[in-house]
């Protein structure tokens, strides 16, 4: 039995900002939270708030980050874009993966996300045969979790077409293809191996409608849930128009709309951007339960579109957030982006707020945490007894430069500052970040740096 006891001047409950507190910490779960300072308690060196959880990872696209930005002609597009992707992912080992991976979960650490949900599709080998370990590359990733110290939830990536009809699979999407049979082997696989490892479960991800049917996708569904009642499941939706589009055509529904209509949807499934969705579809997924994981800074990146957010979460609505191709890995900029996309269509301030808490950083942190905690079935995403005790210890240094003021302070980190305010980080009851660093920042930027040469010279 592991026993930490961490005691805060200040730190961030649900109740919100409360003074002078204990936390006793036992096997990474908060035992109990009492009040003043236990004399063998480790003193949080700044305010404590909630880790963030990270809702829509494709590690690997962090190698690619800067390689997509040269324009062609104003006819750049989401799928001009993905052809470049396709071409940059063909030459990746797994151990490349593994090395890219433990890059991006240091950097989100730093970041201030304590858990990453990893939508991982790069299955096979450059030729698409399989490795002789199915699951050798979402080994990569396992590795890549506890290397970092980041809890992890794995989604296997189910892609079986190219497009609506359904169309035969593309040669850039060979390393993504499994049919139903050996997908489910390997989410199977995925599982043995989470048992094995710390802090990590196992979901799924239909790609999106148009790489998969219906048939593929409730056997996926079905044989995940059999494996855990609770695992959580993703998928790409209503992204593009051209999506929206091509499913009218195809299945005579939009995206959401046949997603509501033909599965059973709950509070463990995770509709990735949903960004062009209807007030019908709007009102579909709250009574759903879903979570709607939005990811602004590669939506802006990519000219997707913006989710009406403030409507959604005006209804009861719970969004979580995501760095999905890491063209930016920062909890703050998803969450400042995400406000500002909505401040600049309503042409108003603080849209994002709530009665009972103005702060609008505040609510956002605390809001798209706890939605991050339940997209992932994780025990995360707020400080309470109970809770797996993952959690940032913003540094005072940094903050003294703003309104440094409990009821300021997320505002501030949010919006007021370009440097990160993350001192320290604790996952599961362990430090994986003490003073902004890790301890294998130096071993993995080199070898980062390493693979991200080979990598260019293929492009």
């Amino acid at each position: 039995m592991m026993t930490v006891k961490l005691y805060a001047e200040n730190i961030l409950l649900e109740s919100g900002w409360q003074s002078n507190k204990t936390l006793h910490i036992i096997d990474g779960i908060v035992s109990d939270i009492t009040d003043g300072q236990d004399n063998d308690a480790y003193v949080a060196n700044g305010p404590v708030i909630p880790g963030m959880v990270n809702c829509h990872s494709h590690a690997f696209q962090r190698g690619f980050a800067g390689f997509s930005e040269q324009g062609s002609d104003s006819k750049d597009s989401f799928w001009t874009w993905r052809q470049i992707m396709y071409q940059f992912k063909d030459n990746i080992t797994p151990e490349q993966a593994q090395t890219i991976a433990s890059q991006l979960y240091i950097e989100m650490l730093k970041a201030g996300y304590t858990r990453v949900a990893e939508f991982h599709y790069l299955h096979h080998d450059k030729d698409g045969q399989n490795y002789g370990q199915l699951a050798q590359m979402a080994q990569s990733i396992f590795s890549a979790a506890q290397l970092s110290g980041i809890g992890l939830t794995l989604l296997p990536v189910l892609y079986r077409f190219s497009g609506f009809g359904p169309l035969e699979p593309n040669d850039g999407q060979k390393r993504f293809i499994n049919s139903s049979e050996q997908f489910n082997q390997l989410v199977s696989d995925c599982v043995a191996i989470a048992k094995t490892q710390d802090n990590c479960n196992v979901g799924i991800a239909p790609h999106s409608l148009r790489a998969v049917d219906k048939d593929s996708l409730l056997s996926a569904v079905n044989h995940v849930r059999s494996l855990d009642a609770k695992a959580p499941i993703h998928i790409h939706i209503s992204e593009q128009l051209k999506e929206v589009d091509d499913c009218l055509a195809h299945f005579g529904q939009r995206p959401v709309q046949w997603l509501l209509n033909n599965m059973e949807l709950d509070q463990h499934w995770c509709l990735i951007h949903a960004t062009h969705i209807n007030a019908e579809e709007v009102t579909g997924i709250i009574e759903s339960k879903a979570i709607a994981g939005i990811c602004p800074t590669t939506e802006a990146n990519l000219g997707d579109g913006i989710f009406p957010t403030a409507e959604f979460m005006e209804q009861g609505g719970q969004v979580a957030i995501g760095s999905d191709s890491h063209i930016s890995v920062s909890a703050v900029e998803e969450l400042r982006l995400l406000e500002y996309a909505q401040r600049l269509i309503k042409q108003q301030r603080a849209v994002l707020a709530s009665k009972q808490t103005p702060s609008v950083g505040q609510h956002l942190w605390q809001h798209t945490a706890k939605a991050g905690a339940l997209s992932t079935s994780s025990n995360t995403g707020e400080i309470a007894i109970g809770k797996q005790a993952d959690l940032v210890v913003i540094n005072p240094q940094k903050s003294q430069l703003f309104a440094n003021q409990n009821k300021f302070l997320l505002d501030s980190m949010v919006f007021a500052s370009q440097q990160s305010f993350v001192r320290d980080v604790m996952v599961n009851g362990h430090w994986v970040i003490t003073n902004g660093e890790h301890i294998s920042d130096l071993e993995i930027e080199q070898q980062f740096a390493a693979t991200l040469r080979e990598l260019a010279s293929n492009c």
